[in-house]
């Protein structure tokens, strides 16, 4: 009788963890879409501000938009399988394409209006496409 009692109360915490699962799975998409939106005002004020006051106020936006993020990120309960790799996926190819830009802005394209919209778009689209599979995945 015992055996059958320890194994229902371990399916019983199985069924509420994939419950708490599934109700906070939309906590990752939430973070890159929030991170991908720091882009749309962290890449121009980087790339057309130079030494003003616009990227002091960018610089600042930007670590408290990435202190927040990571105080929510260290607070989700919990993380699908292979979330280190995904994360690190997706961190990684935004730091590439940021380092590109701004190195590419600051030397052959600097003040280019036309460089730093296209610039933008390409800091955002790995977060945006890592956002649209985090959300198939957990749907």
């Amino acid at each position: 009788m015992s055996e059958h009692t320890d194994a229902a109360e371990a399916l019983g915490r199985i069924a509420r963890m994939e419950d708490a699962s599934r109700r906070q799975g939309g906590w990752y998409t939430r973070y890159l879409l929030v991170f991908g939106a720091t882009q749309l005002f962290l890449v121009p004020a980087v790339l057309l501000g130079h030494g003003t006051a616009l990227a002091a106020v960018a610089l600042c936006v930007y670590v408290v938009a990435v202190a927040g993020l990571s105080l929510y990120a260290a607070r989700q309960r919990t993380v699908r399988r292979g979330f280190g790799l995904r994360h690190g996926l997706a961190i990684g190819t935004w730091a590439v394409v940021y380092g590109a830009a701004v190195v590419l802005g600051g030397t052959m394209f600097v003040d280019s209006v036309p460089f730093t919209a296209v610039a933008t778009i390409c800091c955002v689209l790995p977060l945006a496409a890592m956002a649209l599979l985090e959300r198939r995945g957990s749907a």
